[in-house]
């Protein structure tokens, strides 16, 4: 009888063991989870493209190698849609383009491609930073002529 008893306890001893540490598993797998959620939520509702007024029309006066500048003026729509309007000073030409606003994983960059332009931008507060092909923002002495400011 003793043996009975004692084969039992011990029994219930393992099974509640084991219960314990299944449950611990499930909250600490539940905990990555939500912390994941979380961070993934923190991330999106902190990135230009939901948390900045990026809409509206921004100009800069670019560096030209034949010219005194080129007076640029881009204007980005709500709807996802961009016009570009590039006009040569002391020349008697203007270019002009548009297209889709395409968005970076990152909500903060555009990537603005239409039929003859080709450029990445960062949208900042109030301006956009013109960047490279790769990326990156453009460095050297006249990298503030690639600051684009807002007009409204």
């Amino acid at each position: 009888m003793k043996k009975s008893i004692f084969t039992l306890f011990v029994l219930g001893l393992i099974i509640s063991c084991n219960k314990k540490e299944s449950e611990t598993t499930i909250s600490a797998d539940n905990t990555e989870i939500i912390a994941s959620d979380t961070l993934a939520n923190i991330n999106d509702e902190h990135n230009s493209q939901n948390s900045l007024d990026w809409n509206g029309s921004y100009e800069a006066t670019l560096p030209c190698a034949d010219c005194t500048g080129i007076k640029t003026t881009i204007t980005l729509i709500d709807n996802g849609t961009f016009n570009y309007v590039a006009e040569y000073l002391d020349k008697d030409y203007t270019a002009k383009d548009s297209g889709d606003i395409m968005w970076h994983s990152n909500g903060s960059v555009v990537h603005l491609k239409g039929k003859d332009i080709n450029i990445k931008l960062k949208i900042v507060e109030n301006g956009l930073v013109g960047l490279d092909t790769e990326g990156n923002e453009i460095d050297g002495p006249l990298k503030e002529h690639y600051n684009y400011k807002k007009l409204n």
